[in-house]
C-alpha cells in the first residue's frame, strides 16, 4: 500500500506563493467537501504537490492547455476527484479488484489522484507520449508512490502478464476505440470506466453487441461548467479463457 510523501521543502511552497497556496487549499478543501470526500493532511499535501509539479512542468512539457493553477485544480484535480466515491464503493464491494489501467493518462489523470487518495489501488498509468511518463515518473519519485507503475507505450501494443479489473479513461477516445483497443487488457468480470461529458449516447449504440451499460452517473465537479458522466461498462458475453 502506498505512503505518500511529504516532500522537504515541500514543492508547492516552492511553485506556489504564499496567498495562491491558500486559495488553492480553500478551493480544495471546499471541493472535497462538496464530492463528499474526506482524506487527511498527508494526501491533501500531496494532491497539492501534484498540482504544483503539473503546473510546473506544464510551462516546458505542455501537459495541459489549462494554465492558471485555479483553473487546473478545478478542471483536472477536482474533475479526477469526482469518480473516487463510485470506484471506492466497488473496490469496497470488491476488495480484490484492485488493478487499475488509466489508459491515454496524459499528465496523470485521473491516475495520479485517484492513486493517492486511494492506496489500495494497483494503478498503471498509460501513455505513448514519452514527455507525458517522463513527467509521471517524476511525480511518482516525488510523492513516493508505490501503488503506481508508468508505461511509456501505445495501448495495442501493452501486453501484460496480468490484466486489470479495470480500464479507466478520461477524455481518452470514442467508446468503439477505447473498447477495441483495450478490450485484450480487461479480466473477464472487469469494467470499463469512462469520463465523458455529454452522455455518449451515439457511441453507445456502435458498441451495444458486445457491451452493456452497467452503471451510470451524472458527475457534478464545482466550478466546472458543462455536462460531465462516469459510464460503467461491462462485456455482454464473457470471453473463453485461452
Amino acid at each position: 500500500m502506498s505512503q505518500v510523501k511529504e516532500i522537504s521543502p515541500p514543492i508547492r511552497e516552492l511553485v506556489f506563493s504564499n496567498e495562491e497556496l491558500r486559495v488553492l487549499e480553500h478551493k480544495l478543501d471546499s471541493g472535497a467537501e462538496y464530492l463528499h470526500l474526506e482524506f487527511d493532511i498527508k494526501k491533501r499535501s500531496a494532491l497539492l504537490d501534484y498540482l504544483a509539479l503539473f503546473h510546473k512542468w506544464n510551462k516546458t512539457y505542455n501537459l495541459s492547455a489549462v494554465r492558471d493553477p485555479q483553473e487546473m485544480l478545478v478542471k483536472h484535480l477536482l474533475d479526477s476527484l469526482s469518480v473516487v466515491v463510485k470506484i471506492a464503493a466497488y473496490v469496497e464491494k470488491n476488495p480484490t479488484h484492485i488493478r487499475f489501467i488509466d489508459v491515454g493518462t496524459g499528465g496523470g489523470l485521473p491516475g495520479i489522484p485517484l492513486a493517492i487518495i486511494l492506496p489500495q489501488l494497483s494503478l498503471h498509468l498509460l501513455d505513448s507520449a514519452g514527455k507525458k511518463t517522463r513527467f509521471l515518473f517524476q511525480v511518482k519519485q516525488s510523492l513516493s508512490l508505490s501503488n503506481v507503475e508508468i508505461l511509456n507505450m501505445r495501448v495495442e501494443s501493452y501486453k501484460p502478464e496480468q490484466v486489470f479489473h479495470g480500464v479507466l479513461s478520461r477524455a481518452f477516445a470514442s467508446l468503439d476505440d477505447m473498447t477495441r483497443w483495450c478490450d485484450h487488457l480487461l479480466a473477464n468480470d472487469g469494467l470499463f470506466w469512462a469520463m465523458k461529458g455529454v452522455f455518449p449516447q451515439d457511441e453507445l449504440r456502435q458498441i451495444e453487441k458486445h457491451y452493456k451499460v452497467d452503471d451510470y452517473q451524472k458527475l457534478s465537479v464545482p466550478g466546472l461548467e458543462g455536462e460531465r458522466c462516469l459510464i460503467r461498462l461491462s462485456r455482454q458475453t464473457v470471453k473463453l479463457e485461452q
